[in-house]
């Protein structure tokens, strides 16, 4: 199995914009069963609503067949804060280390030495534990809605 490479994703391209949302809905499928809700917003957005998210994404890309394997989505905040909107991984590539290649490329090539933060369901216990093996610390718990708890995660260069 060849291991992917982390790019920039353009979504101005129909192919790229696609492949981000099949693996997002896939992914996004899959983190409301583990958590129990089923209205995460990405769930239900549309290829067109995904594509005008102000966000930067990069992906991993296996060489030769240009299979997108998962991604990451950020934006920048005016205090310098970097906040984590979306890291998705295909269901067909789970467990293979892809989410921890992309937060690590991210944290070192792209924003070293600037506080970084995330939520995710807090029931998603692959997702907490990635982060916490990352050097995130996780914060305060919070409820956007009834029956969904999030947990929150910063990291903090040191």
């Amino acid at each position: 199995m060849p291991n992917p490479r982390i790019r920039r994703l353009d979504l101005t391209d129909d192919a790229t914009a696609r492949a981000v949302h099949r693996i997002g809905r896939a992914a996004y499928a899959v983190e409301a069963e583990l958590i129990g809700f089923d209205g995460i917003p990405a769930l239900g957005e549309s290829l067109a609503q995904m594509r005008r998210q102000e966000l930067d994404w990069i992906g991993a890309v296996c060489d030769g067949s240009g299979e997108l394997t998962g991604f990451l989505a950020w934006e920048e905040e005016p205090d310098g804060d970097v906040s984590l909107d979306r890291v998705c991984v295909s269901p067909a590539w789970f467990r293979r280390g892809i989410a921890s290649q992309l937060l690590r490329h991210a944290l070192t090539d792209l924003f070293p030495g600037r506080p970084v933060k995330v939520t995710t369901g807090a029931a998603n216990t692959p997702a907490l534990s990635l982060y916490a093996r990352l050097g995130f610390t996780r914060g305060p718990d919070f409820s956007p809605a009834p029956d969904l708890v999030m947990a929150s995660f910063r990291r903090t260069p040191a």
